[in-house]
């Protein structure tokens, strides 16, 4: 492994990674507590034959760097560090363990479980279920043939003609989707291309989401993974891609090529072509934890480079993980160096690679201090400050599993949050719970009590029903339990209380009274979801009818239980939807930024909100009151909305009333006076989804029978 010394060089320790110029390769990686960090380089057929190890001699404020002459891209590497090891104390370093560089651009291969990846073996006397107390030898095994390998990449690709779509909040409809299970079954495309960033971007699937009205598709994670032991060993793996391990790598299982770097160009041409269609691409990122683990964990990047730094660990002198997230770890965005991490992730990923937002996964744990409280984390303020990222959308999972760590509602201005109180309490008005009706009416006008009193918008929320996380919109109507056995975790894992109603039977049915009502219902959620007030999140497949058989935490299902059902699709229901999308796009009393005043405009005017009881009178306070209220009239008023479009002007529009019934029997619903519109005439009416807009039409004060479980939903027509 001889190297020649006159190709190296001291480098510069700016900027961190792998950085090709054109003659050389500067590499430069940051280890507060290492004791010696060697760089090795990786040939042969398979990659895995170490050519070269070079003791990195240059330190500057705690980054280790050097520079060498000659080398491409295409090169493979690695680090091996050297420092003490004492796993109580916190300190993991074991120069046998082959490590990734956290700023890897690109990893030559899907990481896969092999015992050499363990830092430690365990002593005579140790405890095999606390390892970490003194009594850990550190493991002598090299890893390098069990290890992916990082990839130096040549940066260029020609963005020319890109153009973000740079959509307004209030005019986002927003797609959750995996890449690879959005076309692992899409027959339109090529087999070899299916679940990849090229088929993510091809025609067919291109052409669906601007059919359905989707501007904004929110992928699940694409960062680099890491393995996990019980999957490994299972046969499973992890799907969803909650285990990163590469904050800059896009991840190389969604590469139709093996080509060294080929992701980073087929990611880059995949958000090129979703801008030209005017789609805008946001990663859901997991900056709060990592794949390593625990500390009886991995230790292939993060841990054997500095665990110290990286992680939060007990106070206690355990050397255990301090672990807000479930996973076994926790990021410490406290140290400087790990916030410089994921803010120059987030950077690279806006500059460098053109997304357009982020949703960041348990975001309370990342706005933790160094007590484990929430706020007290300067990440916060990082992200608020920085020039490059606040052209950018930011979504928050407002919640972890830390002590108080649901903050739905208690993010910064300038963020949107997953809104977890809509999810649950649309669910609940469409299964017949009592007592919800104020909930549901909060809930469908943009949540005030959330977001108002901090300066925020009805678009701060983002609304769902439905996310990869849960029942599918077909299941959520179908099963009253999770079937979670397939996970191997004997039926324990996944959320127990899921809002759910099977509408008669557990699971499939020939039964067309149950069959009926469940696609009604879907129907009801959708169109609650799309005509509310914030910004609509629809799960990838949902407008299709997929159902996951009743799994509500099919994270590691690589399989059909967990990919678009393309052949089966309900296209009444994808038509549905999309005649939803497409009037919530025509009409922007729907996606008002600013919120309902319960004012009229002025003097003699009708008010912007207005509630009605199904006889046609207005609602008191005692009506809300009413635990076994199941139905409400809503009046939006087009015109009397408060804000101005982009020339300045006025912002005007139609007016419409909405009718829920979430009763089981039919209602008749007495239109109001006419004061409040003369004629009215049927866009929706989810009991009969064929029914076209406009063919009926109604008079001031007459009655609309609105069935059972359904929502009607009327256009005025002429003006008193």
């Amino acid at each position: 492994m001889a190297k020649n010394k006159s190709n190296l060089l001291p480098g510069v320790p700016r900027p961190l990674g792998a950085t090709f110029d054109g003659a050389g390769v500067n590499f430069a990686l940051f280890s507060e507590h290492a004791a010696g960090v060697a760089l090795c380089l990786f040939g042969g057929t398979d990659g895995n034959d170490e050519i070269s190890r070079i003791a990195l001699t240059e330190r500057t404020e705690h980054v280790w760097h050097a520079y060498l002459r000659g080398i491409k891209p295409g090169q493979r590497y690695g680090y091996r560090v050297t420092g003490v090891y004492d796993p109580a104390a916190g300190q993991r370093f074991n120069p046998a363990k082959l490590l990734l560089d956290p700023y890897a651009r690109a990893i030559d291969r899907e990481p896969n479980w092999h015992d050499s990846m363990l830092d430690y073996r365990i002593g005579p006397a140790a405890d095999a279920h606390r390892p970490v107390t003194g009594h850990t030898i550190a493991d002598s095994r090299n890893s390098a043939r069990a290890m992916p390998k990082c990839v130096v990449v040549d940066s260029e690709f020609n963005w020319s003609g890109d153009v973000r779509p740079a959509l307004a909040s209030e005019d986002l409809v927003i797609y959750e989707a995996h890449v690879k299970g959005m076309t692992a079954q899409h027959r339109d495309i090529p087999a070899r291309m299916r679940g990849t960033y090229a088929a993510f971007a091809s025609q067919p699937v291109i052409s669906h989401l601007t059919a359905l009205g989707v501007n904004a598709v929110e992928l699940m994670p694409i960062h680099q993974i890491a393995p996990e032991r019980r999957l490994y060993s299972e046969g499973l793996t992890n799907y969803w891609g909650y285990s990163t391990i590469g904050y800059f790598a896009p991840d190389i299982r969604f590469a139709s090529s093996r080509g060294l770097g080929a992701q980073v160009v087929e990611f880059k041409q995949m958000v090129k072509t979703l801008h030209q269609a005017g789609i805008e691409v946001i990663l859901d990122v997991v900056y709060n934890h990592t794949g390593e683990g625990n500390e009886l964990g991995s230790t292939v990047c993060f841990r054997g480079l500095d665990n110290r730094s990286y992680y939060r660990l007990r106070s206690d002198g355990s050397g255990r993980c301090e672990d807000f997230t479930g996973t076994g770890n926790s990021l410490d965005l406290t140290n400087p160096a790990v916030l410089q991490l994921v803010m120059d992730s987030l950077r690279y990923w806006v500059i460098e690679m053109h997304v357009d937002g982020f949703r960041f996964d348990l975001a309370t744990t990342l706005a933790r201090g160094a007590r484990g409280e929430f706020g007290g984390s300067p990440f916060l303020a990082a992200i608020q400050q920085d020039p490059a990222l606040r052209r950018v959308k930011f979504i928050a999972e407002p919640w972890d599993l830390g002590d108080h760590g649901y903050r739905v509602g208690g993010f910064p201005v300038i963020w949107k949050e997953w809104n977890a109180k809509y999810r649950d309490h649309v669910r609940d008005f469409w299964r017949g719970e009592n007592n919800v009706i104020g909930e549901f009416a909060s809930r469908i006008t943009g949540s005030s009590d959330l977001y108002r009193a901090g300066g925020r918008s009805p678009l701060a929320s983002v609304n769902f029903v439905t996310s990869h996380d849960g029942f599918t919109l077909a299941d959520l109507v179908a099963y009253n339990v999770k079937h979670n056995e397939a996970n191997g975790e004997g039926n324990r894992d996944g959320e127990n209380y899921n809002r759910s109603w099977n509408c008669g039977a557990e699971g499939p049915t020939e039964q067309p009274e149950i069959k009926s009502l469940r696609a009604q219902q879907q129907r009801n959620f959708l169109a609650t979801l799309i005509l509310s007030q914030g910004v609509p999140m629809i799960l990838a497949g949902d407008e299709l009818g997929r159902s996951q058989r009743g799994n509500n935490n099919a994270y590691c299902q690589d399989n059909p239980i967990s990919w678009l059902d393309w052949k089966n699709a309900d296209w009444e229901l994808i038509d549905f939807t999309r005649r939803l999308i497409a009037l919530r796009h025509a009409h922007p009393v729907f996606r008002r930024r600013a919120w309902f005043t319960g004012n009229p405009p002025k003097r003699g005017r009708l008010k912007d909100l207005e509630w009605f009881r199904p006889d046609g009178a207005e609602m008191t306070a005692a009506d809300w009151t009413v635990g076994y209220a199941k139905t409400l009239g809503m009046f939006l008023n087009g015109q009397a909305m408060s804000e101005r479009d982009s020339a300045g002007m006025p912002l005007a529009d139609d007016t419409f009333f909405l009718m829920f019934n979430a009763y089981r029997e039919p209602m008749n619903f007495r239109l109001p006076p006419r004061r409040w519109g003369r004629r009215w005439t049927l866009v929706v009416d989810t009991a009969n989804p064929r029914v076209e807009e406009g063919a009926k039409s109604y008079a001031d004060s007459s009655l609309v029978a609105v069935e059972g479980r359904s929502i009607v939903a009327l256009r005025r027509i002429e003006q008193a």
